[in-house]
Order: C-alpha cells, then sequence, then structure tokens
C-alpha cells in the first residue's frame, strides 16, 4: 500500500466514524413515529433537549434597510445591535415541559413554572435539569429514565413561551431525543404559528410493551390547559409565576 493509498484510508474512517457519531432520524409529516424499543434505545436515561435561538431575518436585517437609511441616514452611525432591537426583536423565554400519566393512573406535569422539576429516580422518572431564560447552547433538558418503562403510561413533551410575546414564528427552535444507544430524533418547530404560545412536541407512549415516539408538533393559543385538554389530559390548571430571574 502506498502513502497516499494509506493517508487516503485513514482520511475516510475519519468521516466514517464521523457520520456514524453524527446520525440522526428527522421526525417530519411525512415520517412522524420512530419505535425505541425496535431502535435498541428503551432503557437507560433519555435526554430531551429545547434549543433555540432567533431567526437570522430578525437580527441580521442590515441588507435590506436601504429605503430605511435614506429617510434616516443617522441610522447608519448606530450600533448594529441597536438597529436589530429598533426593528422589533423581541425577548423570547421558551420553557421545557412534559405532561406524564403513570400505569397506575397517577397523572402531573414537569416544567419550570411551579418548580414541578420532578424525579429521575422515584415517579414519574422524569426529571428537568434547570429553567434557561436566555437561549444558551445548552438549552432545556429533561431526563426520562426509560429503565421504568413500565410505569410510563405516556408522555407529551410541550414548549411554551412564558409571559412574552407570541414569537414561535421568530424563533428557530429544535428539539432533540438523546437515547442511551442508537441515533438522537431531531423535531424542529419549523410552522408559522406567529401567535401560538404553546406547542405539543412529541408524544412518547407504551403500546404493548414497546415505546413509540410520534411527531405532534401542534401549536395552540393557550398555555398548558389547552393541550392538556387537546390529549385529553383531565388536570386542574391555574395560573403560575416564576420566581425573578437572578441578573
Amino acid at each position: 500500500m502506498s502513502f497516499w493509498q494509506g493517508l487516503w484510508r485513514g482520511r475516510e474512517a475519519q468521516f466514517e466514524s464521523g457520520s456514524a457519531a453524527t446520525n440522526s432520524i428527522a421526525l417530519t409529516k411525512r415520517h412522524p413515529t420512530v419505535s425505541l424499543t425496535k431502535q435498541g434505545a428503551a432503557t437507560g436515561n433519555l435526554r430531551v433537549n429545547l434549543s433555540w435561538r432567533m431567526r437570522s431575518s430578525d437580527i441580521e436585517g442590515g441588507t435590506k434597510r436601504s429605503g430605511g437609511l435614506l429617510r434616516n441616514p443617522l441610522k447608519m452611525f448606530q450600533p448594529e445591535v441597536v438597529q436589530a432591537h429598533t426593528q422589533g426583536v423581541v425577548n423570547v423565554d421558551l420553557d421545557l415541559g412534559c405532561l406524564y400519566e403513570m400505569v397506575d393512573g397517577a397523572k402531573g406535569v414537569v416544567q419550570p413554572l411551579g418548580n414541578f422539576f420532578g424525579d429521575l429516580n422515584a415517579p414519574p422518572y422524569v426529571k428537568l435539569s434547570g429553567d434557561d431564560r436566555f437561549g444558551s447552547a445548552s438549552g432545556e433538558t429533561i431526563y426520562v429514565n426509560l429503565d421504568h418503562r413500565e410505569s410510563i403510561k405516556r408522555l407529551l413533551v410541550f414548549v411554551y413561551i412564558y409571559d412574552q410575546t407570541p414569537a414561535f414564528d421568530r424563533t428557530h427552535a429544535k428539539v432533540t431525543l438523546y437515547p442511551s444507544n442508537g441515533p438522537r430524533i431531531e423535531i424542529e418547530l419549523d410552522e408559522h404559528a406567529p401567535q401560538a404560545r404553546s406547542c405539543a412536541v412529541i408524544s412518547m407512549e407504551n403500546v404493548k410493551g414497546e415505546l413509540v415516539v410520534r411527531r405532534e408538533v401542534k401549536f395552540v393559543y393557550g398555555f398548558q390547559a389547552e393541550l392538556d385538554r387537546l390529549f385529553g389530559w383531565g388536570l386542574q390548571w391555574g395560573r403560575g409565576y416564576k420566581a425573578k430571574a437572578d441578573k
């Protein structure tokens, strides 16, 4: 084997290992379901991550402002971030939550609002890692202990905008599931619903011992109570508030 052949084979192996490491399944309207059981991923801790950022058209719109600059030439001397804010960029606080129903009939919610952070090693075997209010790179994460899957009847993972201007259409949000084994599962919240405040993202149901994940991506104009009615959970809801964020 020549030096160049050996070098190429080495690079090819790197690409192959890299593609395996980044393997993913996208749940779409045409392909909305995946079986964690058939993927060999129905054990261990399932990590469910929400990440988002403002769409670039809202924060990088400088190339389309020529008419505005002609009407107000002084704007060209403003810092870019100020120009962006004067175009109506809003602060968005997306929260990740999960409705759960256990096999024994127990029901509830895991979410930042009300500090219902759940428990990973006791019912409901669902735990929220924390509350990200600023769209950081790590986002928000819910863990599901699938070693207790026989106790879980169904879950509904949802995202809502807490007490802010509805702006799902101005964020680029994605929910990613990281099983303990096999490829990650991605769901893009890419549908336009400018006035929606909540979105049911995925459901997970124990169907005769098989864990099936289904893409929902159903936007509603209300909050958790409306999602509850849509999916027939039957909980009682009241207005809740968060503690003020530390600055």
